[in-house]
């Protein structure tokens, strides 16, 4: 019988996983049931968009309550994404997973069945504490999952993202010419409690918590039994030999350590994935998801013709999410970001001197640069690059603090558009939204770390430390 690779701490826990040439049986259904998370996650933000304006009419909200709805998920995820990443860090990565989507289902219910404000209001903060646990924690569990020479591969989550806000839509439109009236924006937010109860289920029975988790908290023995369940790996716990030991537990990581993101190598980190995830998700959330008022400018005030406009726009979001993970492999994460950000400037600049001025085709074709240039590059990569950067101890702690930097972002983008748009116009807005993608593109140019090109964080810290067998260097 061969012999079993002893597994002794994180690395070799990573090496092990980062050895495998595919994501295959089992390992790939967890994987996919994870992306199922930002899924929802998109699909309940699509929900409210497609029927903003129908509950408006229905419920004769004022622009102050509207701004209110829109921007209380994203800010509800600026405190719930580090406490996510909190949460993974001191428990796992699966319990969170689990707890946000029971908060998904509340939420989704409460605004559905909503008699007033107040009521679909409360449902929104549902929606938005399971927004920020979810997307802060499945992205650390799929960088963990993931072979390191995968890793390009977390990039898809912007094609489940556009996927899921096109789903979304195409179900308005099911809902639409099923007559139901201004009550389309209940179907479409209850539609999203039934797909996080589905997910519920399957993440309950399916998902198996991280081997790196694990083994950085000292269960060796449950780490040895995950890397089996997940993928079919036979390995053993290390034992001592001689005056040796197994590699230390990692020290407890906890909000009061959130400073080790600021300090040495990970600053620059930290501040290339932060200013990418801050840049494009106010551009997303500033234009991409008032993309049904853009197609309502375009193509006239017709709630089929500006949702029909929004799915064609979403579905180019969908092209650009599954090629970068090709261009995040070919260029690299900071590169891709770059060429990605100086796109939309462009595109930016040109929707905001000709809006208004050229033929449909010309104004329709704008619109898809931008799309396509802010999911192939800065979209995908905004949550990819800080999964990738830090090691496992401090993984989750660091994605929930990058989507927190994000989630001011989506709360700037959502708070700001209606309001500049209201004051200059929609040309005149386009133009001073210009300058999110001018700094995101300026710092990828000036910060040169790419996780893709260099070692795993796990293995470079474990190679910098002393360990039984290589001891430091006299001075």
């Amino acid at each position: 019988m061969a012999q079993r690779t002893s597994v002794r701490g994180v690395a070799d826990v990573v090496a092990l996983i980062d050895g495998l040439g595919a994501i295959t049986g089992r390992a790939r259904v967890i994987w996919f049931l994870v992306f199922g998370g930002l899924f929802l996650d998109a699909y309940s933000n699509a929900a409210l968009s497609a029927g903003l304006g129908p509950m408006t009419t229905q419920m004769s909200l004022s622009s102050t309550q509207i701004s209110i709805l829109t921007a209380t998920a994203p800010a509800l995820a600026i405190v719930f994404n580090p406490v996510g990443g909190w949460l993974a860090t001191r428990v796992g990565r699966v319990p969170p997973l689990l707890v946000a989507k029971v908060f998904a289902v509340a939420g989704a219910l409460l605004a559905a069945f909503a008699g007033d404000f107040t009521t679909v209001w409360l449902g929104r903060v549902m929606v938005g504490i399971a927004y920020g646990i979810d997307f802060a924690v499945a992205m650390a569990l799929l960088a963990e999952y993931t072979p390191a020479k995968l890793g390009g591969r977390l990039n898809l989550w912007q094609a489940v993202w556009y996927t899921a806000t096109t789903s979304n839509l195409a179900l308005a439109l099911v809902f639409f010419h099923l007559d139901v009236g201004d009550d389309i924006w209940r179907w479409s937010v209850g539609s999203a409690a039934v797909v996080a109860a589905v997910l519920l289920v399957l993440q309950w029975l399916k998902l198996v918590e991280s081997p790196a988790w694990l083994a950085g908290r000292g269960r060796l023995d449950d780490a040895v039994r995950g890397l089996d369940r997940i993928y079919g790996i036979k390995a053993q716990v290390g034992k001592p030999e001689g005056d040796g030991r197994a590699e230390a537990v990692a020290p407890a990581i906890g909000m009061r350590q959130a400073g080790l993101l600021f300090k040495g190598e990970y600053l620059p980190r930290t501040v290339l994935s932060s200013v990418i995830s801050l840049a494009q998700s106010m551009q997303y959330f500033a234009v991409g998801w008032y993309l049904p008022v853009i197609s309502l400018a375009i193509f006239g005030e017709s709630f089929e013709k500006a949702t029909i406009g929004s799915m064609v726009f979403n579905a180019f979001g969908i092209i650009g999410g599954l090629v970068s993970a090709y261009f995040g492999r070919r260029l690299g994460l900071r590169l891709s970001s770059a060429v990605g950000f100086a796109g939309v400037f462009v595109a930016l600049i040109a929707m905001g001197l000709t809006f208004g001025r050229i033929p449909l085709a010309v104004a329709f074709l704008l619109p898809v640069v931008f799309i396509l240039c802010h999911s192939a590059g800065p979209g995908a990569n905004g949550k990819s690059i800080a999964a990738l950067s830090y090691r496992s101890d401090v993984r989750a702690l660091g994605t929930g603090v990058t989507g927190m930097v994000g989630s001011f972002g989506s709360v700037a983008g959502l708070y700001l558009f209606p309001q500049i748009k209201d004051a200059l116009g929609l040309g005149h807005t386009f133009l001073a939204l210009s300058v999110v993608p001018l700094l995101g593109l300026i710092t990828c140019l000036v910060i040169k770390w790419d996780p893709t090109k260099a070692a795993s964080p796990d293995e470079s810290a474990t190679a910098a430390a002393p360990t039984p067998d290589r001891a430091p260097a006299a001075p």
